[in-house]
């Protein structure tokens, strides 16, 4: 896509029929490219679709109405033209969740994403040509454009594809164990399930660099995995519209538990919400300074919606949206998000979507989706939900296992409820908004 000069907008394997329907409307996108297994969903939602013109499967036999992607290149010409972006023209788009409402449309440019990691890349990924990167993400997530494509691209890395539908730590051992890998990249959640398991018959010969994000990793974690593999974890720090904006770099000291220091281009400062900077130890906002000019691998814009893009800025700073700590050597502390997203196992959720999904079920009178901690996931996904009187009668257990079922359907399966609470009402302010941040800070023991 980027030759010829094609917007391009990932997806994870996971998304519905839903999901797909609002990406293709919101997007306006022409074209859709996938397989045999989604091909059903776009199917079923093509006649709401009015800007979609072309599909393309990639699958070994033809399906009707659907262009091969194999056959396609296999008559193609060698020869081609590019065409000639700038800089700031987009390239690609990500969808990513919002407190409320729906998915915002991250726009990323052929600076921001074409050349934004050459200084990550080197320094927080630690890549050289010699290197061979695993990266365990979903293609259809922002660590996989990350730590996948573009930081291996222009550090001339390559990259170890693994199809690995589910996360098993005996695999995760036995591959870096085989394989000369030299860089492995994951999320917190994957290495708090590597450090439950016996790695002692594990001997990871050419892993030398050991890298996470997506979610804060525990100290406990990091400290376990040095025990058992001598190796240090090196926590990176970044949003979808910002590449990576803090990590723990080669060559500086670890301070477990922080994210580390800001990345080159960036200024990065905690601020209060007027824009002011804030000193050493003081909690507010992370931000990164935009004026007087702005880092070229900032995200351009949210697609077609102006506000929030004017809402993402503060004085002279883009505001992450998280609150954090930075001390007397520069170091951010990451202290909680300022909005009500679930971050479960690096996955991004927003609670109004899952509210939406369980109101769909007639047992549901109202509910308020919040986070919960556990141990495995960092944390996940917890409904408070007021039953309709019909359903109060209803086995407790049986109607949790039927919701989190009906989730599943009507939204991705990762964003289900992993834990359900019963109650009579909800705590609400005095205009009848839900207080979501008495809920967290009851879960949360706060």
């Amino acid at each position: 896509c980027f030759f010829p000069g094609i917007v391009f907008i990932p997806g994870t394997s996971q998304l519905t029929a839903k999901d797909i329907l609002y990406r293709l409307q919101a997007s306006k996108a022409k074209c859709i490219i996938t397989n045999d297994t989604l091909a059903p969903a776009v199917e079923s939602v093509m006649p709401d679709c009015q800007f979609l013109k072309s599909k393309l499967i990639v699958a070994k036999g033809s399906r009707d109405g659907w262009l091969n992607l194999k056959e396609l290149f296999a008559v193609t010409s060698a020869d081609h033209k590019c065409v000639k972006t700038r800089s700031q023209d987009p390239m690609l788009i990500y969808f990513t969740s919002g407190s409320t409402g729906s998915p915002k449309m991250v726009v990323q440019s052929h600076s921001s994403y074409g050349i934004g990691f050459a200084t990550s890349g080197r320094y927080w990924m630690n890549l050289t040509s010699s290197d061979i990167m695993w990266n365990t993400s979903d293609t259809g997530w922002v660590k996989s454009a990350w730590s996948s494509v573009f930081a291996p691209w222009i550090c001339g890395s390559c990259v170890f594809v693994h199809n690995m539908p589910q996360f098993n730590p005996a695999i995760i051992a036995e591959t870096l164990s085989r394989y000369l890998i030299t860089a492995f990249c994951s999320a917190p959640t994957a290495y708090r399930m590597l450090v439950r398991h016996d790695l002692s018959s594990y001997k990871f010969m050419s892993l030398k660099h050991c890298l996470s994000g997506g979610e804060p990793l525990n100290p406990e974690v990091m400290a376990k995995w040095k025990i058992q593999t001598g190796l240090d974890i090196y926590e990176g720090y970044g949003q979808t519209e910002t590449v990576t904006i803090c990590a723990n770099m080669k060559g500086m000291e670890i301070k477990p538990g922080s994210l580390g220091k800001a990345v080159p281009p960036y200024d990065v400062q905690i601020i209060d919400d007027h824009g002011a900077i804030l000193p050493a130890g003081k909690e507010g906002n992370i931000a990164v300074r935009v004026q007087p000019t702005r880092p070229f691998c900032l995200f351009s814009e949210y697609f077609d919606n102006p506000e929030k893009t004017a809402a993402s800025l503060c004085g002279n700073f883009y505001v992450t949206g998280d609150r954090g700590i930075m001390d007397e050597e520069g170091y951010v502390w990451f202290v909680g998000r300022a909005d009500d997203i679930i971050n479960s196992s690096g996955y991004r959720i927003g609670p109004f979507e899952v509210e939406s999904a369980l109101i769909q079920h007639p047992a549901v009178s109202e509910s308020a989706v919040v986070s919960s901690p556990d141990p495995i996931r960092g944390e996940v996904v917890k409904a408070f939900i007021v039953l309709a009187p019909a359903f109060v009668s209803h086995c407790p257990e049986k109607l949790t296992h039927e919701l989190q079922e009906h989730v599943k359907k009507v939204t991705a399966p990762y964003k289900y409820p992993r834990k359900v609470e019963f109650v009579q009402d909800l705590p609400k302010t005095a205009t009848g908004k839900i207080q979501r941040k008495v809920l967290r800070n009851k879960e949360w023991g706060r």
